[in-house]
């Protein structure tokens, strides 16, 4: 096995896992009006299109930046997984008060502590690691693009995530919280609501 097929096993490992998962959580409450997540929605579909290469492969639509070595290949592979971890870290602190979509559980509460002390966001921030280490392994254009792109869409849901939660359960609360854990970068503040 090479580090490009790995890493494609690792990611639908995640995916699957994660979608199997989906059930345990708690109801849901409330939650923003669907339109308002398409936006962040279309730009990680273009990112996950342009990540994974999911796309036609001629003319000059793949600008190859250069050619992985096998260890560096294995390291971002090493990467990928620490990132889905620290995604899974983070939904198994969570526990009932995760949802795909921002939504507002049973018993929602801020949750401060475990991964949530590092990052606001840690799924996010664990997707993000895990799409640049791709993007490094397949050194081409799109690929940066693509975990580009993803970055972009999952720092788009945050800020929607957080103005929903803002609301919903106190804006002092929250504030007090984004002051002493950075969004989605660990130990930066300049990513800070």
């Amino acid at each position: 096995m090479n580090p490009v097929s790995a890493i494609g096993i690792v990611w639908i490992a995640w995916f699957v896992s994660w979608w199997l998962a989906a059930g345990w959580s708690n109801p849901t409450v409330k939650r923003p009006e669907a339109v308002r997540e398409i936006p962040y929605r279309l730009v990680v579909i273009a990112g996950i299109i342009l990540l994974a290469g999911l796309y036609p492969h001629r003319f000059y639509s793949e600008l190859v930046l250069w050619r992985t070595h096998v260890t560096l290949g294995w390291a971002m592979v090493a990467l990928a997984v620490a990132g889905f971890l620290f995604m899974w870290w983070a939904r198994i602190h969570l526990g009932k008060l995760w949802s795909a979509s921002v939504r507002l559980k049973s018993d929602h509460r801020i949750v401060e502590t475990g991964p949530y002390g590092f990052v606001r966001h840690p799924i996010y921030t664990g997707i993000m690691v895990a799409g640049f280490a791709s993007a490094i392994l397949r050194g081409t254009a799109a690929g940066f693009l693509g975990a580009i792109l993803m970055t972009v869409s999952w720092y788009m849901k945050a800020r929607m995530e957080e103005r929903f939660l803002r609301e919903q359960l106190g804006t002092e609360d929250y504030d007090a919280y984004a002051r002493r854990v950075p969004m989605l970068v660990p130990f930066l503040k300049w990513n800070k609501s």
